[in-house]
């Protein structure tokens, strides 16, 4: 016989001992779920930008907020969520995870470690979307920040708190300058973020390796979004390193963050919107891309005394076809940053690198943030370049040149390859004034044009050797000295003598040779 009296005592112990769960947060049925977004009914009072959990515990982010519907993109899991799976809101934004111990890894647009070397131990939190300061909030930008690299800083300086765009066709050179400017700042106050967006893993493996290598990666935290990962993750990744680096700047830091590239984020953000079934505008971008942009970019300052004297220098890296700056996303980053670095395929294919064109390029802070000694010196700098490229150009009509133009094409010449850098090669300082007092005056006249670049660098050797004293004693912060100037010049004639000579004797091999000895 079935004891109906036993069974039913054993379900009601069962149903009593049981732990009651139940979730008060407001939820949603998912409507439509395709190529990474949902379609959400019944999910009220949703903020723009909040995180959404989704059944089976993966993570969306709302963007239409409809009458009737939530729009929302999926971070991740866009084969396992489907029609009918609940919805939940958080009624939180988006927080990327800051702190001390994210510099030296690499880690994804929520803060979650990609380098292999364990969790990241910092719990301190920040939302990726935030206001940038308010204008009485700043000061004057007028600290410069060194790149290293001669024809930046001589002539298109950047300052602590400014937004530096370095635009340029692909593979001429843009994040080489980005990662030089990193490796420049070893042993200095600055922190480095490089934000990495829609970019191929190996190419951000390569850069990674070469901050590991060059000791960059203790002051550097990797905030990376590669190709392959779901478009909204490369959407937050910009907004994630600039949390990041807000968190440095209101402690007092200076911060430089660099994004690679926005171009490739208003591709992301462009793709989202057409699949949220947003209206279109020019080049299918939607109408708010220029303000996608300029909420980043203006986050980007340099913060008064009061509030704590820290700033953010940007460095966002956009890549034009065909050299064509005049396109849709080009023209609404130059007209939100303070200038621009052009650099031009054509300079970059004849052997001009770093291929920086200075009739495009331009500075909007100027010598506001620059050394007074580089100011003094790289005055006439930019009109003596221009002045080369308008005879370099009449000369191709073959006209007989007077000696008066043929010196000024020859000093053009060298001038031009003085500033010829290799990668990785970064100056100091008081090397660079060295270099310009050098370039400018008449001792150039003695160097054969082929043995410009290695002239350059042999010197520097040479003075680092045999006259440390005379480098060290140059003052960045004050005029250079007429006596200063005639030591700088006289040390440089006795190298021209050993190196070059009276009838230009020695290759550049052996001009190395004779400098490292």
């Amino acid at each position: 016989m079935i004891d109906v009296k036993a069974i039913g005592e054993s379900l009601r112990e069962k149903v009593a001992g049981a732990e009651v769960k139940t979730d008060k947060r407001p939820c949603g049925r998912i409507v439509y779920s395709g190529d990474g977004v949902l379609r959400i009914d019944g999910l009220q009072g949703v903020k723009y930008n909040e995180l959404l959990e989704v059944e089976g515990g993966y993570r969306a982010l709302a963007l239409n907020l409809e009458e009737d519907s939530v729009g929302a993109v999926l971070f991740e899991g866009d084969d396992k969520v489907g029609y009918g799976d609940l919805a939940f809101s958080t009624g939180e934004t988006v927080q990327m995870r800051v702190g001390q111990a994210l510099l030296g890894r690499v880690v994804d647009p929520l803060g979650e470690p990609l380098d292999g070397m364990g969790a990241v131990a910092a719990e301190e939190h920040r939302p990726v979307e935030f206001p940038a300061p308010a204008i009485m909030d700043r000061a004057k930008v007028d600290k410069p920040l060194q790149t290293g690299i001669l024809a930046i800083d001589s002539m298109i300086p950047i300052g602590r708190g400014q937004r530096e765009l370095i635009i340029g066709d692909r593979q001429t050179g843009k994040t080489a300058i980005a990662v030089d400017t990193i490796l420049n700042q070893r042993g200095g106050d600055v922190i480095c973020i490089y934000v990495s967006i829609g970019q191929k893993a190996s190419s951000l493996a390569k850069i990674v390796s070469t901050l590991r290598e060059n000791g960059a990666m203790p002051y550097t935290c990797v905030v990376c979004s590669t190709a392959d990962d779901a478009v909204p993750l490369q959407y937050l990744a910009p907004y994630s390193g600039c949390a990041l680096a807000e968190y440095f700047m209101y402690r007092g830091k200076d911060v430089l963050i660099v994004y690679d590239d926005l171009s490739k984020h208003a591709v992301a953000y462009r793709t989202m919107s057409l699949l949220l079934k947003r209206p279109s505008g020019r080049e299918a971008y939607p109408g708010d891309v220029f303000y996608l942009h300029s909420r980043l970019l203006e986050r980007a300052a340099k913060l008064s005394e009061e509030k704590g004297g820290g700033s953010i220098t940007a460095l966002p890296i956009v890549e034009t076809l065909a050299g064509d700056i005049s396109a849709y996303i080009p023209t609404n980053v130059i007209s939100i940053t303070d200038g621009q670095i052009y650099l031009e395929s054509e300079l970059f294919n004849s052997g001009v690198r770093p291929a920086v064109n200075v009739g495009l390029s331009v500075s909007r802070v100027g010598g506001s943030a620059q050394c007074r000694a580089i100011r003094g010196i790289s005055g006439q700098l930019r009109v003596n370049l221009a002045q080369y490229r308008e005879l370099a150009i009449f000369m191709q009509f073959g006209s007989d040149l007077d000696a008066e133009t043929q010196k000024t094409l020859s000093r053009g010449m060298k001038m031009t390859d003085t500033l010829k850098q290799r990668q990785y090669l970064n100056y100091s300082v008081r090397e660079m004034i060295v270099l310009l007092l050098v370039s400018g005056s008449d001792l150039v006249d003695k160097i054969p044009e082929r043995k410009m670049v290695a002239y350059n660098e042999g010197l520097l050797d040479y003075l680092r050797t045999n006259h440390a004293d005379l480098i060290a004693s140059v003052d960045p912060d004050a005029q250079v000295s007429e006596e200063l100037r005639a030591k700088v010049l006289e040390a440089a004639e006795q190298y021209v003598n050993v190196t070059v000579g009276d009838e230009g004797a020695y290759g550049e091999e052996e001009a190395e040779e004779i400098a490292k000895a």
